[in-house]
């Protein structure tokens, strides 16, 4: 069953480089939909996509199959982390465009050599197509790290996620990338 949409809420697309099962992914989508400030929308590969880069598929057909994470609607994408922001911004699978897209939590940093991280490409993907995005990552501590932690990362990323919100319904985002 899809989740409510809510028009007076930004629409917030979530999508990662780990997977649709990902416990970062699934940390971030439940820590927002908490707050009830915001339509949760996920397209996220259906594997791990790690190190993808900035990789679209084009030899096969692009798939989207639902998923079921409880108050969003979500779709695996069977491609890399910029087929699914692609996807998750074109209007195909819903009639409005995204105000915000969110990518990660991603399982470890993304400091280094960003232009091969795929949780990096999920979010410069939808720069390249004009959609304010962001990409986050949890440098965790030599694989130890539990849902728990996921979840308390995704916490400490709400106000920044709000603040970048703001920002753009106030028409101000910021309008570069920083890598």
């Amino acid at each position: 069953m899809d989740a409510v949409f809510f028009p007076d809420r930004p629409t917030i697309v979530i999508t990662n480089d780990d997977g649709i099962d990902a416990p970062g992914l699934r940390s971030l989508v439940h820590v927002l939909l908490s707050t009830g400030l915001h339509n949760i929308q996920v397209r996220a590969p259906d594997s791990e996509q790690s190190a993808a880069s900035h990789s679209i598929t084009w030899r096969r057909p692009l798939g989207a199959k639902r998923a079921i994470i409880e108050g969003s609607t979500a779709f695996a994408v069977s491609g890399t982390p910029a087929d699914s922001t692609s996807l998750g911004i074109s209007k195909v699978l819903f009639p409005t465009v995204a105000d915000l897209v969110v990518s990660g939590i991603n399982m470890g940093s993304n400091s280094f050599h960003t232009v091969y991280y795929g949780t990096v490409a999920g979010a410069r993907e939808a720069f390249l197509q004009g959609v304010p995005s962001i990409s986050l990552s949890y440098d965790w501590f030599g694989g130890n790290s539990t849902v728990e932690d996921f979840k308390l990362a995704a916490v400490v990323c709400l106000p920044i996620i709000n603040h970048v919100l703001a920002e753009i319904k106030k028409g101000s985002a910021i309008q570069e990338n920083v890598f």
